[in-house]
């Protein structure tokens, strides 16, 4: 049986992530997402639930996918407007303590020198609570309006990664070592610069020659997440990743996911365990199956179906307006994430399935697994849910801010325990060391950011 699974809730610095028309509902407050006290208060009713982490999605631009157009995704909110959700940390830091916070930025369109900075200063303002989820980005738009013609290729972007993934360990793990810091008064030396050390990188994509700017923070090198379901994805998270989020709407085909990344890193010689899995699902429970249901039956009539096609296209590359909702989406080569189109066309090993069964309300909410029950009813579906996938925890989508998060804390989370799924997490120093309690603050010794 499982113990202690990871907790973490899933988000976006927007009105609307993978939500869509929830925003409308009388009771939704996602629409402060400029003000920092909704953020501030998010990450205190988490950590106060024993959440380990916040995850926050990002993207860097609008969602014209939709006949050729950002119209419809600006009307509805689809992950527009958005802000920085690099620039909430601090604020969420400073009134928090154990909640870690999964931030994410793209190696596509960020410079390691300057990112690396970025990462070390909130690693030490939060006290090691920092982590990375490594994207590569998928839309047009970002490109267009970041110095490209058209956006990279998809391969080429995963290269750019890892070198950038490259750089950026060498600048956190081996540029100062820990005895650089003397902080020695009376001779007046705050630093050895013989203990600091220049990178010396030349590569294809980026040429680094000197030290980090900053000294070591307490976890050096942020939890590394990553989400790449593409082959090439597969090979990458297999090499960088501590923590995969994975989604599907079987447990089978996540496991499959899941088999696949474990092998790949078991030949790159990574250890057993170095990997966590962590699977997106909405949940909406209630004190009864019947308060559940009830709430269910709301939130479908909520539902901005046409939301979910428009975000769906803008992730892989498909524009679906005037698509049957009955007809199959036949697999094609695009240019973005390719391991959602495989979801709905079965490259992926699972039953090919039209949109009407991925995205209509009757089916579920949204193209993550859906739970719906009482709060005993959905700590068992979850409990089946992480053997049978192999998973090590779920990515909670916030369905209605925030009381999903309320409804899951008051009702699921107390069955959790009664199961014996969730322990104490004890005082664990950094987010690395909560996620893996018998490990160290920095990555671990067959992780690459521990070789030179």
């Amino acid at each position: 049986m499982r113990n202690n699974i990871i907790l973490s809730g899933f988000t976006m610095a927007a009105v609307s992530h993978i939500n869509y028309g929830m925003w409308r509902d009388p009771q939704d407050q996602s629409y402060r997402y400029t003000d920092i006290e909704y953020w501030v208060a998010l990450a205190k009713l988490l950590e106060d639930n024993g959440f380990d982490c916040l995850f926050i999605a990002d993207a860097l631009g609008l969602i014209d996918s939709w006949q050729g157009s950002p119209a419809a995704s600006l009307v509805q909110g689809i992950q527009s407007p958005l802000i920085d959700p690099l620039l909430l940390v601090s604020a969420m830091a400073a009134q928090t303590q154990r909640l870690g916070f999964g931030i994410t930025v793209s190696t596509t369109y960020e410079q390691p020198y300057l990112l690396a900075r970025k990462f070390t200063t909130l690693d030490h303002l939060t006290g090691g609570r920092i982590a990375w989820n490594v994207v590569t980005s998928q839309l047009e738009s970002a490109a267009r309006n970041l110095g490209l013609e058209k956006q990279m290729d998809h391969d080429e972007r995963y290269d750019r990664a890892d070198e950038f993934l490259t750089v950026s360990y060498k600048l956190w793990q081996h540029s100062w070592e820990r005895a650089a810091l003397r902080r020695d008064k009376a001779a007046g030396i705050y630093s050895d610069p013989q203990k600091v050390h220049a990178v010396n990188h030349r590569g294809r994509w980026f040429s680094v020659p000197d030290a980090h700017l900053s000294e070591p923070s307490p976890q050096r090198t942020p939890v590394i997440f990553q989400a790449g379901g593409s082959p090439r994805g597969i090979d990458f998270a297999a090499k960088h990743a501590e923590v995969v989020f994975v989604a599907g709407l079987d447990a089978s085909g996540v496991r499959r996911q899941v088999a696949a990344i474990k092998a790949r890193a078991a030949a790159l010689g990574r250890a057993p365990g170095a990997i966590k899995f962590i699977s997106a699902v909405t949940v909406i429970t209630g004190e009864s199956e019947h308060d559940a249901q009830a709430r269910y039956a709301e939130r479908r009539a909520r539902y901005d179906l046409q939301g979910a096609l428009i975000h769906y296209g803008a992730s892989t590359g498909v524009d679906l307006a005037g698509h049957s909702l009955d007809a199959p989406l036949a697999w094609q080569q695009t240019n973005s994430n390719r391991s959602l189109l495989k979801m709905v066309t079965g490259e992926d090993g699972q039953p090919s399935r039209t949109l009407r069964e991925v995205f209509h309300p009757e089916q579920g909410l949204g193209r993550q697994k859906t739970f719906v029950g009482s709060g005993d009813s959905v700590a068992a579906q979850l409990e089946q849910w992480l053997e049978e996938s192999d998973t090590d925890g779920i990515n909670l989508a916030q369905w209605l801010s925030p009381g999903c998060f309320e409804d899951f804390a008051r009702w699921v989370i107390p069955a959790l325990k009664q199961r014996g799924l969730l322990g104490n997490a004890g005082e664990a120093a950094t987010l690395r060391q909560r996620l893996f309690p018998d490990g160290s603050a920095e990555p671990a010794a067959d992780h690459p950011a521990q070789i030179k």
